[in-house]
Formats: structure tokens, sequence, C-alpha cells
């Protein structure tokens, strides 16, 4: 197997494991063994060919490459942050800010499974391997990808960094993102333990579904709030620190900046200090210590308990009403099954999810606070119901991922002339079961906060969603539903960048059509019938 750069890095390291009660060689191994797979995921339906393991296997390191270089040009973001001299209090908070809100998305949506991994222990435990070595493993293995993204996000940021204010502030700097890195994980640990000491069975998977959406509307919010801290007067930013601030983390690991540098010796600052130095340390100790109560609380996952009968007589109809083949019924009720009971496909997509409830009214709220209701009741602002589409690559992406990926022979085994069915009733599922609650709940509240002059708008929204179901399955990799192994899907992430600015087109259009009379209703009429084609036509051309 290769010998990573990573693995080579670590063994720096090695004392400190053994200090703390880790067989550094077997985590070692173990983490050899997980890097090497992850190059090596492999859909079953193509796993008789030699040639795609070849071209499969570069194209998921290239696209983790992709991704960190995407990850690279966001940095450029930071560098006005940086080049700033006189605030550093605002110009880092920002960019501390951003960072955790980068890390702690993708660590919920993409590694949030890798940490809740039970498979490790039906394999690996039947070998002389400690809980606290495994757990160590997991964790080192998130924490790879997890440095390597924020050191896309700060290469840049941390050379200029160096130019501009020399040395210190780059040491000073580097020890910080270390320090919020090592945070962001274990918090997200400890959190998952505080669920799964309290909970059980089926009850405690989906209140880790629900977790996971608190915690992305949560740093949705978070971020939001970071924008308030700071008063403009005069072109100069004041920052007045109040007490509610010490639950806004970034302010933390920005204050050593002031008080170091500009020798700011404020009673806050040095206790936003000591916080961000103090915390993320006890809290890794607590992880160490707790290690073994996470790893026999996670034998609940395989706790399953028969769930009860339910909407099958509802989905049934409804296929009836939607699909127009036997087959798209069949996959349409297939299709729901698995999203409604894949743990794991809920763990990736109900994060998006979140920020697809929330975004929304973030920036209606924004509005609120420098205009009268009476205003924004008035104006176009609901058009930002738009901003729960921005969910739909994600989702989309991961409905070819499945646990259950081995059973893809059977697309093989049964008779299936053409795939369009397969994609059509599975799609038709994701719209059923995911797109149309979050529009319907955010529709309500915004008729009740527009008025019903807005129908005629969310109807053009929906139908617009519609089409842009059918532009990110044309535009995402192809796969079978159901069909590939889940693993660290990162690479594959950079994809939805561009995607997302197709919507923006379709929002501009929408929002042009509303100067005119009728013209939300022409728009309306012409997106009715390019839908009615798209769906048709759009699904024939694929494998």
């Amino acid at each position: 197997m290769k010998d990573f750069i990573s693995l080579k890095i670590l063994d720096k390291f090695r004392l400190f494991f053994e200090k703390i009660d880790v067989d550094y060689y077997t985590m070692r191994k173990v983490l050899q063994v997980k890097l090497t797979m992850d190059g090596r995921r492999l859909p079953t339906i193509m796993s008789n060919s030699s040639k795609s393991k070849k071209y499969l296997s570069n194209e998921n390191k290239n696209n983790f490459t992709l991704s960190l270089l995407i990850y690279g040009l966001f940095s450029l973001i930071f560098v006005p942050f940086i080049l700033m001299k006189h605030n550093f209090i605002f110009q880092m908070s920002f960019v501390f800010g951003f960072l955790m809100f980068m890390l702690m998305t993708s660590l919920i949506s993409d590694f949030s499974s890798v940490l809740l991994d039970i498979k490790d222990k039906n394999i690996i435990y039947s070998k002389p391997v400690k809980a606290r070595t495994l757990n160590m493993a997991k964790f080192i293995h998130i924490s790879i990808y997890m440095f390597s993204i924020t050191f896309a996000l700060t290469g840049i940021p941390l050379i200029i960094a160096l130019i501009r204010h020399g040395i210190i502030f780059f040491l000073l700097f580097l020890s910080e993102i270390i320090l919020m890195d090592l945070f962001v994980i274990v918090i997200t640990a400890l959190l998952y333990l505080l669920i799964l000491k309290f909970f059980d069975g089926e009850k405690l998977k989906d209140i880790i579904n629900y977790v996971q959406i608190s915690l992305a509307i949560t740093i949705a919010i978070g971020y939001q709030l970071l924008c308030r801290l700071f008063d403009f007067v005069n072109f100069n930013v004041v920052f007045t620190p109040k007490w509610w601030q010490y639950f806004i983390i970034p302010i933390w690991f920005a204050s050593p900046f002031e008080v170091i540098l500009h020798k700011n010796y404020n009673f806050n600052y040095i206790l936003f200090t000591v916080l961000a130095i103090i915390v993320p340390i006890i809290s890794f100790a607590i992880y160490l210590k707790l290690i073994p109560q996470f790893e026999k609380n996670l034998q609940k996952l395989n706790n399953n308990v028969e769930s009860k009968r339910t909407d099958a007589k509802f989905i049934n109809r409804l296929s009836k009403i939607v699909c127009f083949t036997k087959m798209e019924k069949t996959f349409f009720r297939f299709a729901n099954d698995m999203m409604k009971n894949e743990r794991q496909f809920k763990l990736k997509v109900y994060p998006s999810l979140g920020f697809a409830v929330v975004l929304p009214f973030i920036l209606l709220f924004d509005n609120l606070r420098s205009n009268p209701f009476s205003n924004i009741s008035s104006s176009k602002i609901y058009l930002s119901i738009y901003f729960c589409s921005l969910m739909f690559p994600t989702a989309m992406m991961m409905i070819k991922y499945s646990e259950s990926y081995k059973a893809a022979w059977l697309y093989k085994a049964l008779p299936i002339k053409e795939t369009s069915d397969i994609y059509r009733g599975t799609f038709k599922a994701f719209i059923v079961k995911i797109v149309v609650p979050i529009f319907m709940l955010e529709s309500l509240i915004f008729i009740g906060i527009f008025g019903i002059r807005i129908i005629p708008d969310l109807i053009l929204v929906f139908l617009n969603m519609m089409f842009y179901v059918v532009i990110c399955f044309k535009a995402l990799p192809k796969a079978l539903p159901f069909s590939e192994a889940f693993g660290t899907q990162q690479g594959e992430n950079v994809i939805i960048i561009p995607i997302m600015f197709l919507m923006f087109i379709l929002v501009a259009i929408h929002f042009i059509s509303t100067f005119f009379r009728y013209g939300v209703l022409i728009f309306i009429i012409i997106i009715l019938i390019i839908d009615i084609v798209a769906w048709r036509k759009a699904f024939n051309t694929v494998i």
C-alpha cells in the first residue's frame, strides 16, 4: 500500500499518541487502509471493467485536487481582510467566521458519516484493537481531510499575512487555524456523543438528523450575527464587547491578534484569547477521556427497531398520480423507501435541508432591519424563496449512493431496456419527499407576509425548480440510483458551484418578467412547456 505524505507527517507525533494510550502502529495501519480505500471506490454496476476502475480511481484523486483548487480561489475573499492593518478584531473575526462556516458545513455534511461509522467495529473488533485506537484513527482520518481543506482555504492568506504583517502575525494565524480545526472536529464529536448517550434505536437516528439540520441553521444564523457585532461610524469600525458575544466563537480566535500585536489589554479581549486557547485543548482532553464511551454508545446505531407501517398506501396512491408507467411507479416507491430509511443518505443530505429552510428568511430579516414591514410586504424580496433550491445539487448527487450498493446487480438482472423510467421515478420521489414539503412550508409563510398576490410567482418558482432538477441531472455525474458506495465524496462538490449559477439565471429572468404586464403568466406558460419536454427527453439519453 502507498505510504501517504500525511502518514509520514503523523509519524513525527508518534510519542504523543503513545502517551495517550493509542497503539500507534495499529492506528497507522488502519489509517493507511482507509486512505487507500478512499481512492478505490467503484460502483458495483461497473465492477466488471478494469478500465473503469483505473479511470474512477484517477477521477476521485483529480476531483479532490480540483476541489482544493476551488477552495484556494475562495481564499482570495480573505485577502482584503488580511491586507488591512488597523482593526484586527474586525478583520480576523470575519476570516475565522467564514472559515468556521465552511469547515462546519463540510464536516456535518461530508464527514459525519465517517465519525459515526460502525462498519469498522464489525471488521476490526474481531482483532486485538482497542476502542481508543480505532476511534483515534477515525478522528485523524477526518482531520487529514479537514486540514487539507483548511490549508487550501488559508494557504494564500498565510503567505500574504507573512509579507504584510511579519512572522509573529503569521505564526499566530497558523496556530489559531490549528486550534480552530481541532475545536470544530472535537465539538462536533462531543455533540454526537451527547446524543448517543441519551437516545437509542430509531429515535437516535432521527435525533441525529434533526441535530444536523439545527447545526446547519445555527451556523447560518451565527454567521449573520457576526456581521452585526460591528458598527460603522464615520468610516471607522467600532466594536463594543457585550456578554452575549462570548457565544460568537470567531471573536475568540480574532482577539489574540488584538492583544499580542496591538497590545490592547482590554479585559474582554484577554478573556476571549484565553477561551481561544483553553477551550479547544480542554475539549480535546474531554474527548480523549470519553472515547471508550463514544465507541460503546455507537453500537446503539445497530439497534434496529421495526418501524411502524405508516404511509405505504398514501405513497402507492401518489405514485399512480405522478408517474405514468409501471416501471416509473415502481422506482418512485423504491426511491421513496430508500430516502426514508437510508441513514447515510440522511446524514449527508439533511444538513443542506437546514440551509434550504433558513436561507430565504435571512435575506428577508436583513431587509426588515432597515425597512418598515409595509415596504417589505410590497417588495419582490419573496424571490429569496429560490434559495431553498440551492440544496438540489447536493441532494441529487447523493441519490446515487447507498449502504446497500451491492444490490445494484439487480439493475442488470431485471429486464430493464432503458433507464429513463428509473431516473424519472427516482427524481419524482425526490421532489415529493424532499422538495415539496420545504417549498410548501416556505410558501405558506411567504403568502402570510407578502399576500396572495405572490401566488402566480410561487407557481413560477416551482416550475423553475422542476426545470432546475433536469439541469442538475444533466450536469451531475451519472450513475444509477443507490448503486455506489458512500465515501468521502468531497471532490465531487466542486461541480455544484457552477450549477448553482444556472439557477441565478432563472431567478434573473423571473425578476425581469415581473416588470411586464402578464410577464409572469407568459413565463409560466413557457417554462411549463419546457418542463414537459425536458422531463420527457432529458432522461432518455443516459447510460
